[in-house]
């Protein structure tokens, strides 16, 4: 054992402890319904970050401002990534149960406040507060989760709130037509108030965390999150408005890209000086983490190319009806967390890292072979590969989040899940960006310059597109399929040559 208690071995070897049934914060006689809150919670983050998108007709007509609406959408998740390394420092500095309530009254807030949006100025505001306290929800879910249980019993939490994220995502666009086709808009946020409001009774109620020794009064670096916030914010902006609202060459870009460098060089500065940093320097001196954080990061980034570009390939290129479309692309939801809970008798023979490694390999190969497809193809074809590719990537992803969690102790934990989280949310927004200009170069090459995403949208909504626009939809998302494989082989390189053979996995008492 190593100075910081840590066990040098990874989950392969047969002599790691595990603490009781009872963990910290979780009486046995209230675990469950701890529980309930987080999987309450976490459907309430998930489903915001899509629910939106189906009811747009509808927000546009009664409140207008149509050339902004996609800021209901960047707003939001914009707010959540920048703000979840603050929350996760803070969760360590104050414990989890106050940050989860804060967040979650905050969420409540932010949804009342756009159910009574008068213009879509207003909404767009106060889907930013909503996004606020939603960073708070996500980034303390899962860190809880690892509090809860011990390190055997973890693949199970986790593979349950990754159910609840995926199937609350899916159903998110469904659950916004039909409240906004059969009620109001408004209806839409109006329904988290309830479910919100019984998972904060039972956080406050059933979630009991000790009482730990301070060695003073809890110094926040408070300069450090602003500047954080600052910084996370003008560069994603910068990200997803380039190329839509201004030109890449633009002076609005440029500014915002050189404003977002100079604040980088601010966070060094402050976050070096502070006593308590929001982002300490050991989330990337630390081989584990730092690993962990580029491998997701990649993840977020080959996301992108299934859950944006599919249902367009299944719209255009193989003729189906929207609902049709989006079963292609859920069905990834059925075998990702039946194989994120199955990962734990992988780790336990051949350790965290080789298990990742073994998943994003297949998922690279799953991602080759998208190209290959027969033109147009039968429906069953991507819809396989989408479930073969749900099964590898819960192979991958899960074990690295446990694998990290079980490196840190209580007062690491919220800030280096935060991390990791946060650099998925950060491929996820580099992904959209850098897979729409491929497609979109694509598009223009086939259709002479006069082709964009935009253009095959219309087309869908007008009918049946061309044989041609069909061809130059299939080429542009074989393209992105080919990024998105290219971003798996970084992942698995990163591992590889970055990550530790074996993961310096903490005894679990120790938590």
């Amino acid at each position: 054992m190593d100075a910081r208690g840590r066990n040098p071995v990874d989950q392969g070897d047969t002599g790691i402890r595990t603490a009781g049934a009872v963990r910290p914060g979780a009486p046995p006689d209230r675990r469950g319904a701890v529980v309930a809150a987080l999987m309450l919670s976490m459907a309430l983050a998930a489903l915001d970050s899509t629910v939106v998108s189906t009811a747009v007709p509808q927000i546009v007509g009664d409140l207008g401002g149509f050339s902004v609406f996609s800021w209901l959408f960047s707003g939001y998740l914009l707010a959540v990534t920048v703000t979840l390394p603050v929350y996760g420092k803070l969760s360590d500095t104050f414990g989890r149960k106050p940050v989860l309530i804060t967040g979650a009254v905050v969420f409540l807030v932010g949804s009342l406040l756009c159910a009574t949006a008068w213009n879509m100025a207003a909404l767009i505001v106060f889907r930013v507060v909503q996004g606020l306290g939603g960073g708070a929800l996500q980034g303390t879910v899962q860190t809880l989760a690892a509090d809860l249980y011990p390190l055997k019993e973890r693949p199970r939490i986790q593979a349950k709130l990754s159910t609840v994220w995926a199937t609350s995502a899916v159903a998110g666009p469904g659950l916004g037509g039909v409240l906004a086709a059969y009620a109001d808009w408004r209806w839409i946020f109006l329904i988290n108030l309830p479910i919100g409001a019984v998972a904060l009774w039972l956080i406050v109620r059933h979630l009991h965390e000790p009482v730990r020794e301070s060695s003073g009064r809890a110094r926040v670096d408070w300069a450090g999150a602003l500047a954080v916030f600052a910084c996370g914010g003008v560069l994603l902006t910068a990200l997803v408005q380039g190329g839509l609202a201004w030109d890449w060459l633009s002076a609005p870009s440029l500014s915002l890209f050189a404003a977002g460098l100079a604040l980088i060089g601010a966070v060094v500065v402050i976050e070096r000086r502070a006593a308590e940093p929001i982002i300490p320097g050991w989330v990337w001196r630390r081989r584990t983490i730092a690993a962990v954080n580029l491998a997701l990061g990649a993840l977020g980034l080959l996301m992108v190319a299934p859950s944006v570009f599919l249902p367009t390939y299944a719209q255009a290129v193989l003729g189906l009806a929207p609902v049709t479309a989006g079963f292609v692309l859920s069905v990834w939801t059925l075998s990702w967390p039946v194989s994120a809970a199955l990962s734990q008798h992988v780790y336990r023979r051949i350790g965290f890292r080789n298990t990742a490694m073994a998943g994003i390999g297949a998922a690279a190969l799953i991602l080759l072979a998208f190209p290959f497809l027969p033109y147009p193809g039968a429906p069953w074809q991507p819809a396989l590969l989408m479930l073969l590719l749900g099964g590898a990537l819960g192979l991958f992803q899960l074990p690295l989040i446990i694998g990290v969690q079980s490196t840190v102790g209580w007062d690491e934990r919220g800030t280096a899940t935060a991390s990791v989280l946060f650099c998925r949310q950060t491929g996820q927004t580099v992904g959209a960006t850098l897979f729409g200009a491929i497609a979109n170069g694509v598009l223009a090459a086939r259709l002479g310059g006069a082709g964009d995403l935009d253009a095959v949208t219309r087309a869908l909504d007008s009918g049946a597109p061309d044989e041609r626009l069909r061809h130059a939809v299939a080429d542009a998302v074989h393209a992105v399929y080919l990024g998105a494989a290219c971003a798996a082989v970084l992942a698995f390189l990163v591992l590889l040559f970055v990550a530790p053979r074996r993961f310096p996995v903490l005894d679990d008492p120790a938590d």
